[in-house]
Parts: structure tokens; sequence; C-alpha cells
């Protein structure tokens, strides 16, 4: 299948969503469309005009924005009132802005995690979910691959991911990280983040592309993008509970949807998908079999545009 044309835009502005943060928000293809709103990945790692692609902008009126602190959303990088739940309402606060009743959610990686926590905090708000990627942020699935379990498949370019942490200090990356991110030497900080952006896009494919990997040494890019991130993992991403996301499914059990997973994510490994089909067998499943995490590979493309165009019809 071939992505559609770049819908064109119609529509931005920036949404006031607390004390300090405003985000920023973008409409395109048909004014009178299907209303599907984009979870981007990261978190932190912002909106792309390329995603618009994955829809028929004829039928899809496709909501995009840059959740707090990264993108085009101020202020930049900031981790106050920067949580899960925060994004969350932020969701709602787009939908009700706009005055739309319900969507179709779309996310992958950190959007699909997104689009689990908020749909199952505002089911009724959801007409259908498009799942990319699932990251269900359980412990086991940091570890894998901030500290012991990703290294093992990509040593060498696990030797930059260490390089700005001290050998005493390795035993908890993601810690030695966070202090780092959020400390006041910013050329370190700077080092960091490019170090940590580079792993991850080191490691998103199946085939690795270098070109792909040197947008992670984007300075902005790479300082919202590790910072939120580490930001995040930290503090679980907020939930109650490790295994938080399936133990609520319930929730959203009769809601429509599909779950698309690479077959050899190597950043959210495929159990992740598994998992949340056995607790959730009325969704769709999918696991596509030459494929790693990124949204562009070939197979997991022409899933997800086999969905937008179905769901264009809900």
């Amino acid at each position: 299948m071939n992505l559609y044309p770049t819908a064109e835009l119609f529509n931005s502005f920036q949404l006031p969503v607390s004390d300090i943060h405003s985000i920023y928000v973008e409409e395109s293809g048909n004014k009178n469309g299907k209303p599907v709103i984009f979870l981007h990945g990261g978190p932190g790692g912002g909106i792309s005009s390329s995603y618009r692609q994955y829809f028929d902008p004829e039928k899809w009126r496709i909501i995009m924005f840059d959740q707090r602190g990264c993108g085009k959303s101020t202020p930049f990088a900031e981790l106050k009132e920067n949580t899960t739940w925060d994004l969350v309402e932020d969701i709602e606060k787009i939908r009700k802005h706009l005055g739309i009743d319900s969507w179709v959610v779309f996310g992958g990686s950190w959007g699909s995690t997104l689009s689990l926590a908020y749909s199952q905090t505002h089911p009724n708000s959801c007409k259908g979910l498009i799942l990319r990627g699932i990251f269900l942020v359980r412990k086991k699935e940091i570890d894998w691959f901030y500290q012991e379990g990703a290294n093992n498949i990509f040593p060498d370019r696990w030797e930059s991911f260490l390089s700005p942490i001290s050998p005493d200090k390795r035993n908890n990356l993601l810690k030695a990280y966070y202090k780092i991110l959020t400390g006041d030497n910013h050329s370190k900080k700077i080092e960091a983040a490019k170090a940590w952006s580079t792993w991850e896009f080191s490691t998103v494919r199946l085939l690795l592309d270098e070109n792909f990997i040197g947008d992670a040494s984007d300075e902005k890019f790479a300082e919202a993008f590790a910072r939120i991130e580490c930001h995040y993992f930290m503090n679980n991403c907020w939930f109650d509970s490790d295994n938080y996301l399936i133990e609520n499914i319930d929730k959203i059990r009769n809601i429509p949807a599909v779950i698309v997973h690479g077959r050899y994510d190597i950043i959210c490994p495929v159990v992740q998908a598994w998992d949340l089909h056995k607790a959730w067998p009325e969704a769709d499943f999918h696991i596509i079999p030459d494929a790693g995490h990124s949204i562009y590979e070939e197979g997991i493309k022409n899933k997800l545009i086999e969905y937008t165009d179905k769901y264009a019809n809900l």
C-alpha cells in the first residue's frame, strides 16, 4: 500500500492546558471527515507531517498535537506538570475545544501507552483504537531497553549509550541519566541527551538506517526527547501498578481496536503485544513477521493503512 498524500493543514493553534503549559495542535484533511487523534511516541517525540500520510485526507479529520514540553509546545523540555495523567486530560481538552463527541485514537509506541491510558479513563470519547508497537511500561520493559537485554543484540551501539555514564554509576543507568539530564551542566546534559536518543534511533528498525539515526543528533530534539522520556520512566509513568494497562482492560473491552506489532521489535519486545492480546482477545491482532518498531517499515505501514481505511467507516 502507498502512503496517502500529506494532508493539507486547515487549522493550527496553541491551547493553554495549565498555568505553565501550552500545547501545539493542528488539524488537516477533511474538516467534515471522521475525527482521529494521533498520539506520538517518546514521550517527548513530537509530531511530523509524515504521520498525516497514514490517513485518507478525503475521509479523515486528522488532529495531531505536540505533547507537553516537546515540538512546538511550550515551555520547551519542561518536566513540571508533565505526567501521563496531565497528557490524558490534555487530549480531552482538545476534544472538547474542537467540539468533537468521540473520535478514533491512533497511537504507536509511547502513543499506544497513552492511547490505552486515555481510553481507559475516557472510554465514551473513543470510537475505535489503532495501536502499534505496544509499550506497557512495566519494570521489565524499562530494564530490558535501558539496563540489560537489548544491549545483547546491539552491543556495538550500546557502547555509545554507556559513554556519558561513569563506570561506577552503570548499575542503574536510568537513575544516572536522570541525574545528568535534570542537572545544571548544559554540555553534559546535551551529550547525554544525544547518546540517549541515538541509542533509541539505532534500534528502532529491523535494518539499521544511519540516515534516520542522524536525526537523534539534533540538539533541540534530543534534549526534549531524552529529558521527558527519562522523567516518565523514572516515575513509572505514574501508573498505580506495574501492569496497570492490562489490569484495566475491561474498561475498553468493547471498543473496536487493532494491535499491530513487529516480530523483531527490540525497543518494545513483542511479548507486550502478546500479553495485551491474551488479556483482550476482542481486539484484532497482527504480528508483522519482517518488522521492528518503526511506523515506517513496510509491513507495519501497510497494516496501519488497511485499518485507517477500515475505521474511516466506523
